[in-house]
This record gives C-alpha cells, structure tokens and sequence, in this order.
C-alpha cells in the first residue's frame, strides 16, 4: 500500500510540473517606485503552449489576477475592488499575449512602503503563479502646498500638494489631491513631468475652480497645468509650454503666469536651489 501511495503521490508530482511548465505568467511594472496616490500600471504576460485554450472572462471559470503583499511581513492586502484586472481574452495552444492592467484601482495602496505584486493564473483548477515584482510607494519630497474650499459646499476642504520624485534619472514633479471635512476622498496622483529645480514651482487656486500647477521645464520654459476642481470631481483641463516671461514679452504670456500665482525670480549660486 505504501509502495502505490508513493507512485501514485510521484505521478502527481510529475503531473504538477508538466502542467505548469505549460503556462506562463509573468508581470512588469512601469517603475519600481511610486508617489503615493499614483496608478500603479502593469503589463502581465500569459504565454499558453498546454494543448488546451485558456479563457478569462466574466462567464469562465479561469481568473487572472494579481496578488500584493507587504514586504516587512508578507502579509496579504486585502482587495478594495471585484473589478477584473484585465479585458476578457482567450489564448489558443502556442499563443500569447500582453495585457494591461492598474494594480493600484484594486489596493489601497496608500501608505509608503515595499511591497510585492504576484501575477496569478487560475485555469482548469490548477494556479500558474509568476515571480513577484517588489516595487515601493513612497511620499515625495514636499514642495508647496495649496486649499481650496468650496462656498456650496460646506465642511468640505480639498487639500493640494506639490511633490518631487526622481524618476529614470529626472527629476518629476507630482500633485497630489486629498478631500478633507465631509469627504475623505483621495484623488489619483498626477506626474507633472520632469522639473528643473533652479526655480520653485507654485501651485494655485482660482475662485472659479481652476488649479493651477506652473513649474520650470527647461531654461527657457515653463509648464502651466490647469485642472478644473468641484465638490465631486477633479479633472486635468490641459498643459501648456509658457515661455520664461523674463524673457517672451507678450502679454499673453504675462497673462498667463499672473494667472498662476507667478514665480519671483531669484538669484541663486549654481549649487542652490529653492
């Protein structure tokens, strides 16, 4: 009896390997660190060389997902969200294919720390598990900050921070958006694009529900990113490139940063910033 339960327990074992040797999954993430608030974007690969087709759908019993833990104690986080993490597809024998997903829209990936994304395969009652990806949400470094209030909407007070992070070797700036009083809302985090520190960005709140965001691109540009805020949403307007008005002379230019609070120009040695 014991010699058939070995047997039987070796073909089992076989059986196991075999089969997960025949689908793949596998996950790349677009950074290894993110600014708290941010969408965590990801692109998961599902190669399938088994004999069989492999569906995910809403109507299937195969499920693609992604499992995060928290790498101080590898404690699973629990999910915030039953929203599928991809789009419904079907891979034939010998097909494969990249899917995107946000892992942050599922977590409650706000507070800093590293954790570990697991990209998990369910399919024919077997799990296809692929290696996890470590990656660190971390706060920033704080630059200025800005409130609005809302006159028709009591108790309610949204909360603007300017943020720097370098990202791929640049320097980026960040906005992050937080309700306080009667919400508790936290608005997705938005990459400003990349920063040169020579001259302090500012961040300002216009009574008709604008943010504005103007910060230094290069030596001769700034970005002026606008923002229309209400009580129940925030939305990104549009950007533009504004010439340095030290140097453009229009008036349109000088309209415009006027209309963005301004920045006061100042003399700093090379090695100084704000």
């Amino acid at each position: 009896m014991r010699k058939l339960f070995a047997v039987l327990l070796t073909l089992a074992v076989v059986r196991v390997f075999g089969a997960t040797s025949e689908i793949s999954v596998n996950l790349k993430l677009d950074d290894i660190d993110f600014v708290v608030g941010e969408r965590i974007r990801g692109v998961i690969e599902v190669i399938n060389v088994s004999p069989g087709r492999v569906m995910v759908s809403g109507k299937d019993f195969d499920r693609l997902f992604v499992e995060v833990f928290r790498s101080s104690d590898y404690s699973q986080l629990e999910r915030t969200s039953d929203r599928p993490f991809v789009a419904d597809f079907h891979l034939d024998p010998n097909e494969g294919m990249k899917l995107e997903t946000f892992i942050s829209d599922h977590y409650g990936l706000r507070h800093p720390g590293r954790y570990q994304a697991r990209p998990v395969l369910v399919h024919g009652g077997m799990r296809y598990e692929g290696q996890p990806r470590a990656f660190d949400v971390v706060p920033g470094m704080f630059v200025q900050s800005a409130t609005q209030l809302f006159s028709n909407h009591e108790g309610l007070r949204r909360e603007f921070s300017l943020v720097t992070w370098s990202r791929k070797g640049y320097e980026h700036l960040f906005l992050i958006a937080n309700d306080q009083g009667s919400s508790e809302r936290r608005w997705n985090t938005t990459d400003l694009g990349m920063l040169m520190k020579t001259t302090k960005p500012t961040v300002s709140v216009i009574p008709t529900g604008e943010v504005v965001v103007l910060h230094r691109f290069d030596p001769d540009n700034f970005v002026r990113s606008e923002f229309w805020s209400v009580p129940d949403g925030l939305e990104f307007h549009r950007r533009e490139l504004v010439q340095d008005p030290e140097t453009a002379g229009t008036n349109r230019v000088r309209e415009l940063y006027e209309q963005s609070g301004g920045i006061t120009p100042k003399e700093n040695p090379w090695w100084k910033f704000w």
